[in-house]
């Protein structure tokens, strides 16, 4: 699926929705001659489909800038490609900012989850604290941790947008990363969906995967029961977490061996990494083939003896 989002937000803010694999990329017009902003790039496979999606809605206007909310693969993977385009720089948050400068894929987290990055340069840092211009509006750009350490929000409080990054969907938010590395971060992902609580006159939530929705009350309800489950349960979220690193290789796959898929996995630390953190009582093998199955069960996969589909 791949659409520009229908016009129920102002007129200068679209959003660019190309499925799970990839987030939603916010593009916000500009005035005059200033130019437009872009929220996030998606995926690298979806690169080419990102560049005829923006190149569509922007309709001759200039992309002036690119910046990202946190760099996970599925949210900067068409940064190089669209600044090979329109020649225009990306900020991004600082905390990774030193690790992008050298690519360090290992900091990045690109090698440890088996997912692709096409390298970019940065032009600056985008501070928490700092205010975003753009088309009239004042974003106020806010650290997000929790789902990643470094992600930033934007809040713009004229209008009541919330680009809520991976930090808040109607239903959840993103993998806790640091916990899959035994880092405590529970805390951190209830700290930031008090910060968004705390937002006075939130009228829009933009998410970093799913449609646009308004009940941002509701959605913070949904958030806090399943952080609170997962803090009783860690085991659950990891499990979680195993089960979606699957699903998004596939999504990018499509279909594959049984022995490319395996050893995929064998290149991949973090499956061995969550294994291990709650789960090495069981065979390795064992422990991955009921993650296949869960996946089947819930109509994600299609399983043979020879290979893996996604439905």
């Amino acid at each position: 699926m791949s659409r520009v989002h229908p016009a129920v937000l102002p007129e200068d803010i679209q959003v660019l929705e190309r499925g799970w694999l990839s987030s939603n990329s916010v593009l916000m017009h500009g005035r005059g001659d200033e130019g437009a902003l872009l929220v996030d790039s998606g995926y690298g496979s979806h690169a080419e489909q990102t560049a005829a999606l923006l190149r569509s809605a922007l309709a001759g206007e200039r992309l002036r800038l690119i910046v990202n909310t946190h760099l996970h693969s599925d949210h900067c993977g068409g940064n190089a490609r669209l600044m090979a385009e329109h020649g225009c720089p990306v900020w991004i948050p600082p905390g990774d900012y030193a690790a992008v400068q050298v690519w360090d894929e290992a900091r990045l987290s690109y090698a440890l989850t088996g997912q692709r990055c096409e390298r970019f340069t940065p032009a600056q840092a985008l501070l928490p604290g700092q205010i975003l211009e753009q088309g009239g509006r004042a974003w106020q750009c806010l650290a997000a941790p929790g789902h990643d350490p470094h992600s930033l929000i934007f809040f713009e409080p004229e209008a009541g947008l919330l680009i809520s990054a991976d930090a808040l969907w109607e239903r959840g938010f993103g993998i806790v990363f640091p916990e899959l590395d035994g880092e405590p971060a529970f805390e951190e992902v209830e700290q930031t969906l008090d910060l968004i609580d705390s937002l006075d006159g939130v009228r829009w939530v933009i998410p970093g995967h799913g449609a646009v929705f308004r009940d941002v009350h509701a959605a913070l309800s949904e958030a806090r029961s399943r952080l609170a489950f997962f803090r009783q349960h860690p085991e659950r979220h990891t499990r979680h977490a195993a089960k979606a690193l699957l699903m998004f290789h596939m999504l990018e796959v499509a279909h594959c061996s049984r022995a490319a898929l395996s050893a995929w996995l064998d290149g991949t630390p973090i499956h061995h990494r969550m294994w291990a953190l709650h789960f090495s009582q069981i065979p390795l093998d064992s422990w991955t083939e009921s993650l296949l199955q869960e996946l089947a069960r819930a109509g994600i996969l299609t399983l043979s003896e020879d290979a893996v589909r996604c439905r």
